[in-house]
């Protein structure tokens, strides 16, 4: 599976693209399909600093 990681603070350039195993849901648990996603202003503002 294709995510966005994030490993420090920063602007767009630290998002990475990276290819990842696709998960595996426990027991009782029960995995869903993620066709698209949003992100908030709020969410990109936070990611500029650590305040």
């Amino acid at each position: 599976m294709r995510a966005v990681q994030i490993t420090e603070f920063g602007g767009p350039e630290v998002l990475n693209v990276v290819d990842l195993p696709d998960p595996v849901p426990g027991d009782g648990r029960q995995l869903y399909e993620v066709s698209a996603a949003g992100v908030n202003y709020a969410d990109t503002h936070h990611r500029l600093s650590r305040d």
